[in-house]
């Protein structure tokens, strides 16, 4: 019989945030590699349901890409099964929840439950096990990768009509705080008075109102600028080809983020903020360019508009990279591997 993994996920497709991708992209390769998966999407599943569903798929064991929002139900369906959880653990995890005071118990109790950690990063890895030094041993890399398929063509020019001389930087991101959409307006108001050939769209969910509707009311002075909402993931690659430049300007990432990966594998040069996270992938000046400060996102930005030389450099090195370190191949071996040496099939 088959090996079945039952993966619980806060999002899953059609959503677009990061979650669901990662979470569809793990369980499609491990389909492929002949494990049943099945994954149930708290957002659109009530926890009664899942509960029932996962006692009747009886998995070899549990995996839960959430210690906050979803590890708790996880934990609790792994020890009724008696089989063993798996708790991925993501950026807010790491960065937040793991140290906010009302959240942080939680969280330990889950991983203290797991039989193993995944991380998308040594960076994560240090962060938590310096946390948890008791849960070190358990933690364990496996780095994330991007899979992104040709697809549907994103119409740009139905949305935004741009004139042929136009230098693109796309933001794609769900807008919330973490993602400090609004950072980079007022570097390119300068930039756009030196070089009016700049544009800068914005690509992704609202998932804080707030925090939304300040993005929409001070983008809706500047021409230069423009939100086309969330885009399906089977346009994102058209999307990407349509930028010249990529931003990411997250205050924390949980090792790895979607939004870059996906960068490099189309080309692109990705400009992002100094953090732990971005710098997994992206090295300055090499891969990519860094930025701490709102000048020197808007010294980055000029210095890839007036480069175009510069810019193929960056994403030809990001893609080669990528392909080089982050395959989909090695994380999908990573997660098979995992899963085999802890639940043999013994399923009837």
């Amino acid at each position: 019989m088959k090996f079945r993994a039952a993966l619980l996920t806060p999002f899953g497709v059609p959503s677009v945030r990061g979650n669901a991708v990662t979470v569809d992209r793990i369980a499609r390769g491990l389909s492929e590699r002949g494990i049943e998966v099945r994954v149930w999407d708290l957002a659109v599943t009530a926890e009664t349901t899942v509960e029932s569903e996962v006692a009747a798929y009886r998995p070899g064991l549990v995996h839960a890409f959430h210690a906050y929002r979803v590890g708790p139900l996880a934990l609790r369906l792994a020890r009724r099964a008696e089989t063993p959880l798996v708790v991925t653990i993501t950026g807010t995890d790491a960065n937040h929840d793991l140290f906010h005071p009302e959240r942080a118990p939680v969280v330990r109790r889950v991983l203290e439950g797991a039989v193993t950690i995944p991380v998308f990063h040594e960076s994560m890895r240090r962060r938590i096990a310096g946390a948890l030094p008791d849960l070190a041993a358990r933690i364990t890399v496996i780095p994330q990768s991007v899979r992104l398929p040709d697809g549907e063509p994103f119409d740009l020019e139905a949305r935004w009509p741009l004139p042929p001389d136009r230098v693109l930087f796309l933001f794609p991101a769900g807008i919330r705080m973490v993602k400090q959409s609004r950072l980079p307006l007022r570097a390119f108001d300068r930039l756009v008075a030196r070089r009016p050939v700049a544009r800068l769209l914005y690509a992704g969910p609202i998932l804080d109102p707030d925090e939304g509707e300040a993005l929409l009311r001070e983008i809706a002075t500047r021409p230069w600028v423009r939100y086309v909402g969330a885009v399906p993931h089977a346009q994102m690659r058209s999307l990407l080809e349509a930028a010249d430049v990529v931003i990411n300007a997250s205050i924390s990432e949980g090792g790895m983020a979607n939004s870059v990966l996906e960068a490099m594998a189309v080309g692109r040069p990705v400009l992002a903020s100094d953090i732990d996270g971005n710098r997994s992938l992206v090295e300055d000046g090499v891969t990519g360019l860094l930025f701490r400060t709102e000048d020197e996102l808007e010294k980055g930005a000029a210095r890839l508009l007036d480069d175009p030389g510069l810019r193929r450099a960056l994403g030809d090195a990001g893609r080669a990279r990528l392909d080089r370190l982050y395959s989909h191949e090695r994380e999908i071996d990573g997660y098979e591997t995992l899963y085999r040496r802890l639940s043999p099939i013994h399923q009837t």
